[in-house]
């Protein structure tokens, strides 16, 4: 609803906005790092020189360290209740076990249409760009892949859905599981009728609990934003903008190009309302920018996806599910660094990668980025996984790693905005968005503090 004239014009200046917080916070780290970087910077320095900065530029890390830490676990901690409160809520509220499965199965066609389209769209720009083109290679004895996991099979994703124990499932944060146990136990409060209410409403008060426990906790948002990104560049300096600058600009401008090209599409195929969206996810968007950690915008994605017309069954089914099956931006990452890794093969030893064997990489990568979300460093194990599948030298993965930082701040946003739609669309597709709900939180106009 509109705020009326009198509370607009009494509206301290300093009363601004999560959104415009998080990005002061944002700018602030930024700086932050870079000072710190350049005060304490241990280049050129003697031995016992470069040590005494190193000693006084830890306190600062450490600190910032704790912040940016403090800030990731409080927002883990409420991750597996309110995914669990939210699935149950929304799927028991249904009442129909075959709209559920409905609902699934309509999810999971979306996403790999979707994520096959990140592919397409990372291979076409990969390779119209070049970024690999003159890049030299060198490879190191350090640069070993023993201590990293590997990438999961069809089988072991498909066992690994069903917990042993949802304690510890909840414990480590597994969301897969978290989802596909709480979709059983929703199927089972419904088949308990009479019997399972008091669970549906137990339920209910947690999930509208954890959303007020989200909001206490977002209004710290702004330090742990300013403090993770502080240190990111404390500790690799503003060079690491320019380092690897062709493949960093490539990604980024794929991502843009998949964005407006295949999100636009499917806005406008599912007639998404553009206003009512684009308020609810520039908040989860840009606090999964600053962290790179998808983790950490998931509550408020929640939050703002069911005020603007999703219902929560919906949302809390397809957010968590999009975690394993729809990240569309560290899809288009692996096309684009695969792709670049073997133009710098073809520089470094003449190793031409054909455009066949392209495709059957992204075929490969089809597979194994499903089972990205399961997997220590993720998109590095996978990339390193189709790698040597096709025999490409490994030291093109850890040149990559030195920009690292700033490809999974952009794939991780991506993946986020990529689910908040993907929600919408099924919502869409099943009939049951909200357009006067998200008609009504458009035009809202509260500071959210």
């Amino acid at each position: 609803m509109p705020v009326p004239a009198e509370a607009a014009a009494s509206r301290k200046w300093y009363h601004i906005s999560l959104t415009q917080q998080i990005m002061l916070g944002l700018l602030a780290g930024v700086l932050l790092g870079w000072w710190i970087n350049e005060y304490f910077s241990v280049k050129g320095l003697e031995p016992a020189a470069a040590a005494a900065a190193q000693a006084a530029q830890h306190p600062w890390m450490e600190w910032l360290g704790v912040v940016r830490d403090v800030f990731l676990h409080l927002i883990k901690v409420m991750i597996a209740p309110l995914i669990f409160a939210s699935v149950v809520q929304g799927f028991a509220g249904a009442g129909d076990m075959k709209k559920s499965l409905r609902i699934g199965a309509k999810a999971l066609i979306y996403f790999e249409i979707v994520t096959t389209l990140a592919l397409v769209v990372g291979l076409f720009v990969v390779n119209w760009v070049r970024p690999g083109a003159g890049v030299t290679l060198i490879t190191s004895a350090t640069q070993s892949t023993a201590g990293l996991a590997k990438p999961q099979t069809l089988a072991e994703i498909i066992l690994h859905m069903f917990p042993v124990s949802v304690m510890d499932a909840m414990a480590r944060n597994d969301v897969l599981q978290v989802v596909v146990f709480a979709v059983i136990f929703a199927m089972a409060v419904i088949a308990a009728g009479e019997a399972g209410k008091p669970v549906f409403q137990f339920c209910a008060s947690l999930t509208a609990v954890m959303f007020k426990f989200a909001g206490l906790i977002m209004k710290f948002a702004p330090f742990g934003v300013g403090a993770a990104i502080a240190v990111t560049i404390g500790q690799q300096g503003l060079g690491t903008l320019f380092t690897l600058g062709k493949l960093v600009l490539t990604l980024y401008g794929a991502l843009v190009l998949f964005v407006v090209g295949v999100f636009g599409l499917v806005i406008w195929i599912a007639r998404v309302p553009l206003r009512p969206f684009v308020k609810a996810v520039r908040e989860p968007f840009t606090l999964a920018f600053a962290t790179a950690n998808s983790e950490a915008a998931l509550p408020k994605a929640f939050e703002n996806m069911e005020k603007a017309g999703v219902p929560r069954g919906i949302v809390g089914f397809v957010l968590p599910a999009g975690y394993s099956f729809n990240l569309d931006g560290s899809t288009l990452h692996l096309a684009v660094a695969s792709v670049f890794v073997a133009q710098a093969a073809e520089t470094t030893s003449g190793i031409h990668f054909t455009l066949g064997q392209q495709i059957g990489m992204m075929l490969v990568l089809m597979l194994t980025s499903k089972g990205v979300a399961a997997v220590p460093r993720a998109s590095f194990v996978v990339l390193v996984a189709a790698l040597e599948s096709f025999k490409l030298p490994l030291a093109g993965a850890f040149l990559i790693l030195g920009v690292d930082a700033l490809l999974d701040m952009a794939r991780t946003s991506v993946n986020v905005l990529g689910n908040c739609l993907a929600s919408v669309v099924v919502a869409r597709w099943e009939g049951e968005f909200d357009d006067k709900k998200a008609a009504a939180y458009a035009a809202e106009d509260t500071p959210a503090l």
